[in-house]
């Protein structure tokens, strides 16, 4: 969200960066919202001079009373009573106009609220402009792709081979979009998700789990009304919402903090699990566990100074890299276009995994810069070197999504003779098991 004085004092760059979002629907909400916010500001503004001349004349009647109390003279009483009474009607008439102005305030501020919810966060000017997914841009590949001179089965297939996946009885117990992972596919599913906690351990992240259900204003604070209504699932008769990422929790637990200087930056790793509606009908490449009711996940969290957050948004992406990278895994980094960017992100990049099968990538992190978006809508805030009020900004970033991360791992390291080895790094996890053996061809 917007500073509403940024948008008072640059509507037309505004405007240019919703054009540059291709939300051009949206460009009469910023003439709207600083019509609405003048209006606001003068009602404050008549509200404290009502403020003013009700106390002055609730303060005049004081000796008025003190001398209609002493005074003898019958006529010099009644104009003192009038004066009095003249007095308490302007006070009167003065307090139904602040209630009138107080609920224009009220109206207004909702409607300001509503608007900056809407207007998107200004882009990074590095940002490729664009207005879809198709538009995004490699940035760069690390590790050689590779295409076996044996055939990739699909990825639900390979699992089969091991006895490691159950959709059918997931589809009879819950639906579909839903599985059981079983046997050796289910411990490198853990594995994965142990690894990937260590390995963001060791580069300093403090480990957490979350609460795995939030309420409604944090979940505003954390995405956009369009993100919320396509993912989160509501628990009805609650104000309570199941996380789609563990992000969701770990911001909101900053909710109205001024954190301390000296405690910046923030940086955590956490499990959970998620739940997402995944509204929309896909294709063939996206059956299987590729998009999914529920799923485990550990991911990266950064709350640091405004100076700070484009080197840690490097870090970030370079973490996802250097993982994949350490399980024989070649990945590309895709820098987002404008118009595939949440309305709260600054920037975001995806690091997408090989596919052998499809000879092509895919997705399997997405790391975003959100600036101070999600730290102005939650009040996530610090004190600078000169005892001024600061809003931080907030970065987040896969580390590792089994679901997605399997189907990678499997078809990069699946032999001709249908067995998987395991890399060096998830040995320990694996109790020592170096490679899978299927249970059936």
């Amino acid at each position: 969200m917007l500073d509403i004085k940024f948008v008072r004092e640059n509507p037309d760059a505004v405007k240019e960066n919703i054009k540059k979002k291709f939300q051009d629907a949206k460009l009469p909400l910023v003439d709207e919202v600083i019509e609405k916010d003048a209006k606001y500001r003068a009602a404050l503004k008549e509200v404290e001079a009502l403020k003013a001349a009700r106390n002055k004349l609730s303060k005049a009647n004081g000796p008025l009373f003190g001398q209609l109390k002493k005074c003898t003279d019958e006529a010099q009483k009644a104009e003192l009573q009038a004066q009095i009474d003249a007095n308490n009607a302007a006070v009167k008439a003065d307090a139904d106009k602040m209630a009138e102005l107080e609920k224009e305030e009220e109206e207004l501020s909702a409607r300001i609220q509503e608007i900056m919810y809407s207007i998107p966060q200004m882009i990074d000017p590095s940002v490729p402009i664009g207005p879809d997914d198709t538009y995004n841009v490699e940035a760069q590949r690390f590790g050689e792709p590779v295409v076996p001179d044996f055939p990739i089965p699909y990825h639900t297939e390979i699992m089969e081979s091991f006895d490691g996946i159950d959709m059918d009885a997931a589809g009879r117990v819950s639906g579909s979009g839903f599985y059981y992972l079983l046997g050796d596919i289910a411990r490198l599913h853990e594995a994965v998700l142990a690894y990937g906690r260590d390995f963001m351990i060791s580069k300093g992240f403090t480990y957490c789990i979350p609460p795995f259900m939030i309420h409604g204003n944090v979940v505003e604070g954390v995405m956009s009304q369009t993100d919320m209504d396509a993912m989160m699932y509501k628990i009805e008769g609650e104000d309570l919402y199941l996380i789609g990422t563990s992000e969701h929790s770990m911001i909101g637990r900053f909710i109205d903090q001024i954190i301390p200087s000296d405690k910046l930056p923030q940086t955590l790793t956490s499990y959970s699990p998620c739940f997402r509606k995944e509204k929309g009908s896909h294709g063939i490449e996206e059956r299987g566990v590729y998009r999914i009711h529920q799923f485990e996940k550990q991911e990266m969290i950064v709350v640091c100074k405004p100076e700070d957050s484009k080197a840690w948004y490097d870090k970030l992406w370079n973490f996802s890299v250097e993982l994949f990278r350490s399980m024989d895994i070649p990945v590309r980094q895709l820098e987002c276009c404008s118009g595939d960017l949440a309305d709260l992100k600054v920037k975001s990049c995806d690091i997408e995994a090989w596919s052998p099968r499809q000879q092509k990538y895919f997705e399997v992190c997405s790391c975003s810069n959100l600036g101070d978006a999600q730290a102005r809508r939650l009040r996530i805030r610090y004190k600078d070197e000169n005892g001024k009020m600061q809003l931080c900004h907030t970065l987040n970033n896969t580390c590792v999504a089994p679901p997605r991360m399997l189907i990678a791992f499997l078809e990069n390291n699946l032999q001709a003779d249908g067995t998987v080895k395991i890399p060096e790094v998830l040995w320990p996890y694996m109790g020592g098991t170096k490679v899978l053996v299927p249970t059936k061809k």
